[in-house]
């Protein structure tokens, strides 16, 4: 096992390397969300297109200032409910980061981790000065998720531009499900995915925040 893993993590994602994370839904992969490269050849090995955009790992709320977010009202009260946790909001944004990670409207979908192993990750890149990185599942397009180490494992074989497996024992997906999307740049928050969080969780915040 590396001796420190999230270090050499760091230096993996600097140097446009994909990176096989755990999560507390299913294992994500991380590409720098602000290199071009980086993120052509994410897309490259998910044969996923441009038109579908990425979402990005955060360590917290207070992250997304500098990011050139300004989250507002509603994204605190999702955050301070269901963050960390498999919540991923939808925000306005006029950070810059790679082609695709946006939606055309500027847009990026940003996720804060519950899991132990992806909160140490997000914190050690941003004290690094890399990334963010992207919160997308470790899968090609219209394959399942990798829910375990052993299908983590499996999806990093070595190959061209292959993920590779953060090297942190016992690291595992909880296999909560996939995280809930919630689109608050609109004049209501809209679901845009049914994940891990369903309505019986959401609706008591949305009521709050005058969501039907």
């Amino acid at each position: 096992m590396t001796a420190d893993p999230f270090g050499a993590a760091a230096e993996w994602v600097r140097g446009g390397g994909l990176l096989a994370y755990p999560t507390e839904s299913v294992w994500g992969l991380g590409a720098d969300a602000v290199s071009p490269p980086a993120l052509e050849r994410l897309r490259r090995w998910k044969r996923r297109g441009l038109d579908e955009p990425i979402s990005i790992l955060v360590e917290d709320l207070e992250a997304l200032e500098a990011l050139g977010f300004a989250p507002g009202e509603r994204a605190a009260r999702l955050a301070a409910a269901f963050w960390p946790g498999p919540l991923t909001l939808v925000l306005a944004c006029t950070g810059r980061f790679a082609p695709g990670v946006a939606r055309a409207d500027g847009a990026v979908g940003v996720r804060c981790s519950s899991h132990p192993v992806a909160a140490a990750l997000a914190r050690r890149l941003r004290a690094e000065g890399v990334g963010p990185i992207t919160a997308t599942s470790l899968n090609r397009s219209g394959e399942p998720a990798a829910r375990s180490r052993d299908e983590a494992a499996a999806a990093c074989r070595p190959a061209a531009d292959a993920p590779q497996l953060l090297d942190v024992e016992g690291a595992e997906a909880v296999g909560t499900g996939d995280s809930t999307v919630v689109d608050l740049t609109r004049p209501r928050p809209e679901v845009l995915r049914w994940g891990a969080l369903g309505e019986a969780e959401l609706d008591p915040v949305f009521r709050t925040l005058g969501a039907p």
